[in-house]
């Protein structure tokens, strides 16, 4: 996984700092950069302008957005999605499901520039487990149309459909205030990474070089500004299935290895799980999320 970083990092990005300790990250991926440089500019100059930082949140220790549904309302109360192993509780164990729980934990919401607009707060965690997928989903004290309201940001929308092969993606992190663009460059049978194991991941083109502190960042399709997947971890020093060394599994059971290759979550499996209200309900027609 890309660990969740130290907490007292995370006060340094509270102030806008642009330089980051180059010892902050204790987690999967690169160190730490000692910037946080935006990417190339020519990345910058083909990137659409329906992808930046408007909805993306940063934790204190990973990053994460605020999204809704496509039949989210806007009386609904908000939701964010980040990892699950960026959970307060720590990492779930393999078959956990953490399933409305209370939780008051605080959000920065960001703007479009990246610039912290203000906190948002969890009256609980609507959903969270890292077993065939890695993610949590927070419900906040506040709705959508308050949200918008008070800071005329617009929650990030969950795509209903899987995600395609050679699709144009930006992993934004709100941790970092950095982006990273590359390409879907294909899809794992299994991931799996220590004790947990995945479904159906999203591999990236080496161009995204995420890094710790990233866990839970949207993965936004170029195209659209939709939320396809989060991003969550990455083989960093080459070794076979274990931990910060996922491994890729085929229906075989053939292990893949990739170095420095990094992964994410498909995020279009969470929508069929919420209904009315925003509210989680695991029997609903097409949710194949995992039951506590």
């Amino acid at each position: 996984m890309k660990k969740p970083l130290v907490g007292a990092l995370f006060a340094v990005l509270l102030l806008g700092a642009g330089v980051a300790p180059a010892t902050a990250a204790t987690g999967h991926g690169a160190a730490a950069p000692t910037t946080v440089a935006a990417p190339t500019a020519v990345k910058e100059k083909i990137r659409p302008k329906a992808v930046n930082f408007a909805g993306t949140v940063a934790l204190s220790n990973c990053s994460g957005s605020v999204v809704r549904t496509p039949d989210s309302q806007p009386g609904d109360p908000a939701l964010v999605l980040s990892n699950g192993h960026c959970m307060e509780s720590g990492f779930p164990g393999p078959g956990e499901v953490v399933f409305n729980q209370p939780s008051t934990r605080s959000f920065t919401l960001l703007n479009a520039s990246g610039s912290g607009v203000g906190t948002l707060r969890a009256s609980k965690i609507a959903y969270g487990t890292m077993t065939d997928t890695d993610i949590s989903v927070y419900q906040l004290t506040s709705t959508y149309a308050q949200i918008e309201s008070k800071y005329g940001i617009k929650a990030l929308e969950l795509n209903t459909a899987h995600p395609v092969q050679g699709t144009a993606i930006t992993v934004v992190s709100a941790y970092w205030k950095r982006t990273y663009a590359c390409n879907v460059d294909g899809f794992v049978y299994r991931l799996k990474e220590g004790d947990w194991t995945w479904k159906d991941s999203v591999r990236y083109t080496s161009a995204c070089q995420t890094i710790g502190g990233t866990s839970g960042s949207p993965v936004l399709d170029n195209a659209t500004g939709k939320v396809v997947a989060v991003n969550n971890t990455g083989n960093e020093d080459g070794q076979q299935c274990t931990e910060n060394n996922p491994c890729e599994v085929d229906e075989s059971g053939n292990v893949t290895v990739r170095q420095g290759i990094n992964y994410a979550q498909e995020t279009y499996g969470i929508v069929p799980c919420i209904g009315a209200g925003n509210v989680f309900d695991l029997n609903r027609a097409g949710c194949a999320l995992p039951k506590p």
